[in-house]
C-alpha cells in the first residue's frame, strides 16, 4: 500500500523555510544549466544561419579560415566578373560584393572603447547579402556607418550609444551612425558597415579582404575554384559561404565541448547539493519514517513518498527557472570572439534544463531515503 499523494505535499508545506531554501538552491542550479545550454544553442544557431548556399567567398589562400587576415588585389572583382559566367546578373548588375573586413578598436559616443568588426562594402552588398534588412535610418554615405543590432553588445556599450546620429571613432576618423540593420540572427549583426572607399582611405589600404559572389541557379563552385587555381599569381581560394561557417563550427567545437562539460559539472554539483539538503531533511524525520513502518507501510512506499517530495520540489524549481530563462535570458546578447550572438532558450534548452531538474529531484532523494531505512524500526523510534 502506497502513502497518499497528499502526504508528501503536506510535508513540503509543513517545513516552509527548508522547502523554500531547497527550492531556491535547485532553481539556481537549473538556471545555470539554462544559461550554458542557451549559450551553446545560440552559438550554433548564429553560425548555422550565417551562410548562404548560393554565395561563394573568394579570399587569400594564405589567410586559412580567418578572413580578417586576408588581403587580395583590388582588381580581383573585375577579373572574376570578366572571367566567369556563373555569377548572378539582374538588370545588368552583377551580384558581386568587394569587401574590406577587419577587427579594429572602436570608440563610441559615450567613450567606451572595444574591439569591433568593421566591414567596408559597396552598394551591391545587399544584393549578395540577402539576409540584411535595414531596420531604421539610411544606407551609409561618405563619413557614415550603419550598425548591426548586436554591435552594441560586441563593443560592450548600450544601445543608446549606438543610436542613429551618434558617432563612432575608429581608424583615426569620426563616423556618424546613419542606420541600423538586422540579419536574422546571423553573424553580420555584430558588425559595423561603412563605405568601402572611405574605409580604404581611413586604413590607408587599397586592397580587399574578400569578394562575395552570388552564383546563378544551378551554377557550380568548380568554375570559381578552377579560376583561383589557374591564377596562381593572385593566390586566391574559393569557398562556399556555408562551408566557411561550417569550418567555424569545427573551430569552435572545443568551446562547445567545454560548455557541455560545464553543464555536467553544474548538474553534478546540483546533485551533491540536493543530496546534502535531502540528507538533512530525512535525518530529522527518522522517527516519522519508523512510525510509518510500524503502522504497516512498507519501505518501498515510504521511499516513493520521499522521492515524490524531491521530484515535486525539482519540478517547481524547473518551472520557475524555465519561466525566468524564457522571459529574461532568451535573446540576451553575449559577446564572443567571432562577434556577438543571443542566448537561445529553445525547446532543446528547455528539455535539457527541466530534465536535469527532475534528475536532481530523483537522485537527490533516493540515497538519503535508502540510508534512513537501514536502521531497525525499534532503534529509529528512539531517535531524537
Amino acid at each position: 500500500m502506497l502513502l497518499p499523494w497528499e502526504y508528501g505535499v503536506r510535508n513540503l508545506a509543513r517545513r516552509p523555510m527548508r522547502t523554500a531554501l531547497t527550492l531556491i538552491a535547485l532553481a539556481t542550479v537549473i538556471m545555470l544549466v539554462f544559461v550554458v545550454v542557451g549559450f551553446i544553442r545560440g552559438l550554433e544557431r548564429s553560425l548555422a544561419i550565417s551562410g548562404d548556399d548560393d554565395v561563394v567567398l573568394v579570399y587569400s589562400v594564405n589567410s586559412e579560415e580567418n578572413i580578417e587576415n586576408s588581403s587580395i588585389a583590388a582588381r580581383t572583382p573585375s577579373l572574376l566578373t570578366a572571367s566567369l559566367d556563373d555569377t548572378w546578373k539582374r538588370f545588368g548588375v552583377v551580384h558581386v560584393s568587394p569587401e574590406l573586413y577587419l577587427g579594429t578598436r572602436v570608440k563610441t559616443h559615450d567613450a567606451v572603447s572595444g574591439l569591433g568588426l568593421v566591414r567596408g562594402v559597396t552598394r551591391t552588398a545587399p544584393l549578395v547579402r540577402r539576409g540584411i534588412r535595414l531596420v531604421e535610418g539610411d544606407w551609409p554615405s561618405a563619413g557614415e556607418v550603419m550598425v548591426g543590432k548586436l554591435a552594441a553588445a560586441k563593443l560592450g556599450t548600450t544601445a543608446e550609444a549606438m543610436a542613429i546620429g551618434k558617432t563612432l571613432e575608429f581608424e583615426g576618423a569620426i563616423w556618424t551612425i546613419s542606420g541600423l540593420f538586422s540579419a536574422g540572427g546571423a553573424a553580420f549583426e555584430s558588425e559595423v558597415w561603412c563605405n568601402l572607399a572611405d574605409f580604404q582611405t581611413a586604413t590607408k589600404r587599397q586592397d580587399l579582404s574578400l569578394v562575395a559572389m552570388l552564383m546563378a541557379p544551378g551554377a557550380s563552385l568548380a568554375e570559381v575554384s578552377l579560376f583561383c587555381k589557374e591564377r596562381t599569381d593572385l593566390e586566391l581560394r574559393a569557398l562556399r559561404e556555408t562551408d566557411y561557417y561550417a569550418t567555424l563550427q569545427q573551430h569552435y567545437k572545443p568551446v562547445r565541448v567545454l560548455a557541455w562539460f560545464v553543464v555536467v559539472l553544474v548538474s553534478g554539483a546540483g546533485i551533491f547539493a540536493g543530496l546534502n539538503m535531502m540528507y538533512g531533511a530525512v535525518a530529522g524525520r527518522i522517527r516519522e519514517i519508523a512510525t510509518l513502518q510500524a503502522i504497516g507501510y512498507r519501505r518501498r512506499a515510504i521511499l516513493l513518498s520521499l522521492v515524490q517530495e524531491g521530484v515535486l520540489l525539482a519540478a517547481a524549481a524547473s518551472l520557475l527557472s524555465g519561466l525566468i530563462a524564457l522571459t529574461m535570458l532568451n535573446g540576451m546578447a553575449v559577446r564572443f570572439t567571432m562577434g556577438a550572438f543571443t542566448l537561445e532558450i529553445d525547446s532543446v534548452a528547455v528539455l535539457i534544463g527541466c530534465g536535469v531538474g527532475l534528475l536532481l529531484g530523483v537522485l537527490g532523494a533516493v540515497p538519503p531515503a535508502v540510508k534512513a531505512h537501514r536502521e531497525s524500526v525499534a532503534v529509529s523510534l528512539k531517535a531524537v
